[in-house]
């Protein structure tokens, strides 16, 4: 910038007054007393700051702002190594229980969907889609987080003489099967079509 002794370059001035906290009619009224040789420049900067686009959008209302910031919030964590985390951990026993009731389903396939044991292609996505909507969230991470890992990273362990290990993947239709659902509400469940 300009020494007290030199006078500061249009430059300097169209930039200082380009970057005022408030470039406002009264703001512009000052630098013109204190640099009337570029009057006419500050005025046209001043009027260019000022200017709205044609076709601009108008400003949203604040409950339209908080909805986009929440669906990109969404999409950023959906993106995110974390995404791949196991939204059943943070579900308690009591939740776990009431998606069962829920859906109508026992225990047991809750927790092979918990423990990535469901082949996630052979679930309809009809209901992928309930599943997402009662655990409160896109079917996308639900799907990611309930593909069966290629490795298992952890097992339970027990008191035991061998190393526990993880179940191969099943079926959907064989998971309903093993956990007793009637042939029905099978046949409902394993429906595609709504």
């Amino acid at each position: 910038m300009a020494t007290p002794t030199q006078t500061p370059s249009l430059e300097d001035v169209l930039g200082a007054f380009s970057v005022e906290a408030n470039p406002d009619r009264g703001t512009l009224e000052l630098y013109i007393q204190r640099y009337p040789q570029f009057a006419e420049e500050l005025i046209d900067l001043s009027l260019e700051l000022h200017r709205t686009l044609p076709g601009a959008a108008a400003r949203l209302a604040v409950e339209d702002e908080a909805r986009i910031d929440a669906a990109w919030r969404r999409h950023v964590e959906a993106l995110s190594p974390q995404a791949q985390a196991d939204l059943f951990a943070a579900l308690s026993t009591q939740e776990l229980r009431d998606l069962s009731k829920a859906l109508d389903l026992p225990r047991q396939v809750i927790t092979a969907f918990r423990d990535r044991r469901v082949i996630l292609d052979s679930v309809p996505r009809r209901f992928l889609g309930r599943l997402a909507t009662l655990v409160h969230q896109p079917l996308e991470r639900l799907a990611a987080s309930i593909t069966p890992a290629a490795q298992p990273a952890l097992t339970r362990s027990y008191k035991s003489d061998a190393k526990p290990t993880a179940g191969e993947p099943v079926t959907f239709e064989r998971l309903l099967i093993d956990a007793g659902v009637p042939d029905d509400k099978r046949a409902q469940l394993l429906a595609d079509a709504d």
